[in-house]
C-alpha cells in the first residue's frame, strides 16, 4: 500500500509540473515604459489578461517614422479610431519580427483585424488574422465572445516565412479582404483563408465586416508595422 501510495504521489507530481511550468513560462511581461505614444490611436488588452490584473500600459505602441513599433506585455489590440473600411476592400501591413522569439520561449503572432465594432468596450467585435515565424497563421476573431475559424492552434502554410531559429529576423506581409460575400486573408501574396460572410456575420461573431480596422499582437511579442493601408478594389 504504501508503495502504491509514493507511485501515485509521483505520478501526480509529474502530471502537475508541466502545467504549472507552462503557465510560468506563459506569463505576460510588464513592458518598461509602456503606454500608447502614437496620437490618435487607442488599444485594449484581452479580457483574459485584464482578469489576472493586466495593464494597457504593460504593452508599448510608439511611432518610429511612419512606422509602428509594437512591444507586448500582455495580449493587445490597437486601432485608430480614423482608420474605418467598408463594402470591398483590403487592409494590409508588413510586420517585421527583428529577432525571432526575443521575448517568448516559443512562437506568438501578430497581424491585421477589421470589423471592428464597439471597439475599447467589453462588446468589442472583430476578425484577425495572424502570422507565427515557424510558418503557421491564425484567423479568429472575438464577437465578444471569442471564435476560431481555422481550428484551436491554427495552420500551416509554405506561403507563411518561417525564421531560421530563435534571434535571426522574420517578415511577414499580412492582408485581410473582403469581396463580395467572401473575407480573404493572404500572407505574402497567397491567399491562405477564405470564409463566407454568412459564417463570420452572425450571432456571437460579427457585426458587420464594416468598421474599424488594426494591428493585434499576442503576449510578449516585438515587431514593427509599416505599411498599413486600405484599399478598394
Amino acid at each position: 500500500m504504501r508503495r502504491y501510495c509514493s507511485t501515485l504521489a509521483i505520478a501526480a507530481v509529474l502530471l502537475a509540473a508541466p502545467a504549472s511550468m507552462a503557465k510560468a513560462q506563459d506569463a505576460s511581461r510588464k513592458v518598461v515604459d509602456g503606454g500608447i505614444s502614437v496620437p490618435g490611436w487607442a488599444g485594449k488588452i484581452d479580457a483574459s489578461e485584464d482578469a489576472k490584473g493586466e495593464k494597457l500600459e504593460n504593452s508599448k505602441l510608439a511611432g518610429v517614422g511612419d512606422a509602428l513599433r509594437v512591444t507586448t506585455g500582455p495580449a493587445v489590440t490597437y486601432w485608430n479610431p480614423a482608420n474605418k473600411a467598408s463594402g470591398d476592400f483590403t487592409v494590409k501591413a508588413t510586420f517585421n519580427e527583428a529577432k525571432y522569439m526575443s521575448l517568448n520561449d516559443h512562437p506568438h503572432p501578430y497581424g491585421i483585424f477589421i470589423a471592428g465594432n464597439d471597439m475599447g468596450t467589453a462588446d468589442q467585435s472583430y476578425l484577425y488574422c495572424a502570422a507565427y515565424g515557424n510558418g503557421t497563421f491564425i484567423v479568429r476573431g472575438f464577437g465578444p465572445a471569442s471564435f476560431r475559424m481555422n481550428g484551436p492552434r491554427g495552420g500551416g502554410d509554405p506561403a507563411v516565412n518561417k525564421a531560421a531559429g530563435p534571434g535571426p529576423p522574420v517578415t511577414q506581409e499580412i492582408a485581410v479582404s473582403v469581396r463580395g460575400d467572401k473575407v480573404e486573408c493572404a500572407i505574402n501574396g497567397k491567399t491562405v483563408a477564405r470564409n463566407a460572410k454568412s459564417e463570420l456575420v452572425t450571432a456571437g461573431k460579427l457585426k458587420s465586416t464594416d468598421g474599424v480596422y488594426g494591428i493585434r499582437f499576442a503576449h510578449n511579442t516585438e515587431a514593427v508595422v509599416t505599411g498599413l493601408t486600405t484599399t478598394k478594389p
